[in-house]
């Protein structure tokens, strides 16, 4: 038998009677939606590409459910697209280190059973911040009132429920990075604003938390602003990486729908979009690559590099004879090992040619044309291991001095490019693996760019980039 997590809050924090929840529901979504006025986030301007995620608030429906409804009701357009959903939020009654799934089969509520993705929580809990937490994830609040809504607008979906306890926002950007460009699924991070201030005193702190949140001001964030602040900075640094707008949608607290002011929560409620026309161009529209994408960009590279060692001579590419996706220029790097140890490594940094065609080119320079290893031979092909690492565009790092830059550095994550004079040099998201220490990753990173470890200078430029990367076996 699958196994359930019953609802927690039913008839405390919504009602557990199914026709009473459905038209509460009804009743916030038809008033969200008379109140959408003509801007980037209405349902006319609002499609499947542009909506990437919402961040909306969960306490009692009494007192947040319409302004967690002014996020859901933009769905509306959209919802028949949206066939999974990942929900974050902090945990609220269990110590938690890091980041905590469930694995039952289904979570339930008054309106049914939402079953769970387990092929993405498969994936999840192969990360070392990413646990399996049953008794965290039974009292919890803040993931189970968002499901309501969720059915109410979607219907049919599975969920990957994600609590938040002690970790980063580094973290949290990292196990969302791994989901980013799933098709068919929406991001939902769910906060509270500021708890238990007089009225006036919570308008202010919540009207600067607010500002940060649309400015993409992650950094600024802590727990006095909003009790989910890792999973909203986690969000943030994704939309700001890859320039997406955060709208604010509705902002009260619970004076404004209880009318009790002398000890107010805050709610706030916001959509991650991607900028107005043809987002098909844009990084984040690029899909994630799947298992036969990733197949045939590792044969296209071992193509390149046996056909070189069987006919002397450089392979060319038919590039309309692959997938649409894998004709979008990219930049990639190849890196080659034999026997576990490094045989090669090329790569480009800006997208200048079709992404097939890039793998082919670097894994052949890779294997001839590394200037640290001699050509390689065809003895070594049938022990050759291939590594395949796709890049996302390169965005600048804002940063005062060395220190600043060490501090906005995130490991295990972040790929790095140095710029100084006529220098240049980069580290891979994988050389982390070797180089845990920020500090350290830098100073190689110098190094590799010809400079001291102790150099520095303000002329110095950092741009981060990340990387999807798979290998043979």
């Amino acid at each position: 038998m699958t196994s359930y997590r019953p609802a927690a809050v039913a008839g405390r924090f919504y009602p557990d009677n199914a026709r009473e929840l459905n038209a509460m529901i009804k009743r916030f979504l038809v008033d969200a939606e008379s109140s959408i006025g003509e801007s980037d986030c209405n349902p006319g301007a609002t499609d499947s590409r542009s909506l990437r995620a919402i961040i909306a608030p969960h306490a009692g429906y009494i007192y947040s459910g319409e302004v967690a409804a002014s996020a859901y009701a933009r769905l509306t357009p959209v919802r028949k697209s949206i066939k999974r959903v990942v929900l974050v939020g902090p945990a609220h009654h269990v110590r938690v280190d890091g980041l905590a799934i469930s694995r039952v089969g289904l979570f339930r509520t008054p309106l049914g059973d939402v079953p769970l993705d387990q092929n993405i929580l498969d994936e999840l809990e192969r990360l070392p911040q990413v646990n399996v937490n049953e008794e965290a994830h039974a009292p919890e609040h803040s993931l189970e009132v968002h499901l309501p809504f969720l059915q109410s607008l979607l219907g049919e979906f599975r969920l990957v429920p994600i609590l938040v306890g002690r970790s980063s926002p580094e973290e949290v950007c990292d196990v969302l990075s791994h989901l980013w460009n799933l098709p068919d699924t929406l991001i939902v991070i769910s906060s509270d604003l500021s708890h238990f201030h007089s009225y006036d005193e919570a308008r202010r702190i919540d009207t600067e938390t607010c500002r940060l949140i649309e400015s993409r001001q992650e950094e600024q964030l802590h727990g006095k602003q909003a009790c989910g602040y890792l999973g909203i900075a986690g969000l943030l640094q994704i939309a700001r990486e890859n320039k997406l707008h955060v709208h604010l949608m509705d902002f009260r607290n619970s004076g404004d729908t209880s009318g009790d002011r002398d000890r107010v929560v805050g709610y706030a409620s916001f959509v991650v979009t991607e900028p107005k026309g043809d987002t098909s161009k844009t990084p984040t529209a690029i899909p994630r690559f799947d298992a036969e994408s990733r197949r045939i960009l590792l044969d296209v590279a071992a193509f390149a590099i046996n056909h070189e060692l069987q006919n002397q001579r450089t392979s060319s590419v038919d590039i309309a004879a692959f997938p649409k996706h894998l004709q979008v220029e990219r930049a990639s790097f190849v890196t080659l090992r034999t026997d576990g140890k490094l045989r090669g490594c090329m790569g480009t940094l800006s997208s200048i040619q079709p992404l097939v065609a890039d793998v082919a080119a670097n894994a052949h320079a890779a294997a001839f044309r590394d200037p640290r290893f001699p050509p390689l031979n065809a003895d070594e092909f049938s022990r050759l291991w291939i590594q395949v690492s796709v890049l996302s565009p390169a965005t600048p790092i804002d940063f005062e001095d060395e220190r600043d830059l060490l501090n906005r550095i995130r490991p295990g994550r972040d790929g790095l490019i140095l710029r100084f004079g006529n220098r240049r040099g980069t580290l891979l998201p994988s050389v982390w693996e070797n180089i845990p220490n920020r500090q350290d990753f830098l100073r190689a990173l110098k190094q590799k760019a010809g400079l001291e470890e102790a150099f520095w200078s303000e002329e110095i430029q950092l741009d981060r980039y990340t990387t999807e990367s798979f290998s043979t076996e």
